[in-house]
């Protein structure tokens, strides 16, 4: 089997392909000598316009010392971060010791930064602005006049919102809520009620792990703002949920109503009266 395979790779090499293989390389070779070639016609071409004349002993040092100081020139030449921050080379710091000493100790004459006097400065006279914009001249409000300004614009905004015919869902709340004894109210907060309220109060409100909603003891309240306030905000440490997260406004009025309309029922096993009686 391995015979076979070697023998059928070979016959898969045919001479036009040995051919291409040694072309290819021959012309990377010849590619090569050229690019060789090149070099060497102009640097032919280059000495024969200008000839690089032979230096003597002395001027090649010359050519050093030369060379030595342009180094050591670019060497000491300030970087951008030294000229931004204006600061002085080891070099010149005997230049700028001050005459006095104190406790055998010199000072050095380090003039602060241009760019931080500029910044110095610069608050200064925002300072002097922001005096008279706000304090001088009143153009500007202050924070207690813009907090008023706000609220003021939340509450006009909110006004906006709930008489707006579109929000009419989200315009009663526990301040504005009446009672209704209107029979569609009372039928969609009975469907609301059956689907969410039985696994505490029963199916008629007869009260399990909450209370009696049928009878006349409150545990927060009875009216009608107080039942909508209760559901909607709910009563976390007894465990009584906040609707206001899964129900309109609208819904938690209708349920609302509901309840209230169960008053006197007397449905079968009620739970014992809890809270005040209103």
């Amino acid at each position: 089997m391995k015979e076979a395979v070697n023998h059928s790779w070979t016959d898969s090499i045919t001479s036009a392909d040995i051919v291409i293989s040694v072309m290819v390389i021959a012309a990377l070779i010849v590619l090569w000598v050229s690019v060789l070639l090149l070099r060497v016609v102009r640097f032919y071409v280059k000495e024969s316009i200008n000839p690089t004349p032979f230096a003597t002993a002395e001027e090649k040092e010359q050519r050093r010392l030369e060379e030595e100081a342009r180094r050591a020139l670019e060497k000491n030449k300030p970087t951008i971060w030294s000229k931004l921050m204006q600061l002085k080379p080891i070099e010149d710091e005997a230049e700028l010791v001050m005459d006095h000493q104190f406790d055998g100790i010199s000072e050095l004459n380090n003039p602060t930064p241009a760019w931080f006097m500029a910044l110095f400065y610069g608050t200064i006279i925002f300072g002097i602005g922001y005096l008279l914009n706000y304090h001088v001249f009143h153009y500007g409000k202050s924070q207690e006049e813009e907090y008023v300004a706000e609220v003021q614009k939340a509450a006009d905004d909110k006004i906006a919102f709930l008489a707006s015919p579109e929000n009419a869902a989200s315009a009663v709340n526990e301040n504005n809520i009446v009672l209704s004894k209107d029979a569609a109210v009372l039928k969609n907060g009975q469907a609301l009620f059956a689907t969410r309220c039985p696994p505490c109060h029963g199916d008629h409100a007869q009260g399990l792990v909450g209370p009696n909603l049928t009878d006349e003891y409150w545990l927060h309240g009875g009216k009608i703002k107080d039942v909508f306030k209760t559901i909607k905000y709910g009563v976390p440490e007894k465990g009584m949920i906040a609707w206001e997260k899964s129900m309109s406004a609208q819904q938690i009025s209708d349920i609302a109503n509901y309840v209230l309309s169960l008053q006197g029922t007397k449905p079968a096993g009620p739970k014992a009266p809890q809270g005040n009686k209103e």
